[in-house]
């Protein structure tokens, strides 16, 4: 990867809509050798897809973080195990320190984040949680248009 490839996935983070001829334009290319480039990123895993950024506040979801500690030794598949089974979280990442991993979830609201939390108690595989409701801001330069 080279300086055009990471001033490519620069203009991606800040608007994933962003059409082929305007970031091609504003990384000095043309259309079809940037189009080929975002092509090799994506086969190559770089970019996994496009998504739409989401207030969750206003979409009336909440986001939460929980912390776990495994029993035992940890295992990156029992981590792996516990968020496939829970539909919920959508990110966990094995840490180190005090916890075993960290576990990013959306949820409706108070109650359907308890609800989570017991899930993830009753797996059986954990020996404790510490849960952390996030309340997340961006820096304006990074947020897309808003109508």
């Amino acid at each position: 990867m080279d300086a055009i490839d990471h001033h490519i996935l620069d203009i991606l983070r800040k608007d994933g809509r962003a059409p082929v001829s305007e970031i091609a334009r504003a990384v000095g290319l043309s259309a079809a050798p940037c189009a080929r480039r975002m092509e090799r990123m994506e086969k190559a895993g770089v970019i996994r897809g496009y998504t739409a950024v989401i207030e969750d506040g206003r979409a009336g979801m909440l986001q939460a973080f929980i912390e776990i500690r495994l029993l035992g030794a940890t295992d990156s598949d029992e981590i792996q195990g516990i968020s496939e089974s829970i539909p919920e979280i959508e990110e966990s990442h094995s840490i180190a320190g005090t916890s075993d991993a960290l576990l990013r979830l959306r949820v409706r609201d108070v109650s359907h984040l308890q609800q989570v939390i017991n899930a993830v108690r009753r797996t059986g595989k954990v020996e404790g949680t510490k849960t952390f409701i996030m309340n997340t801001w961006t820096r304006a330069t990074d947020r897309a248009a808003t109508p």
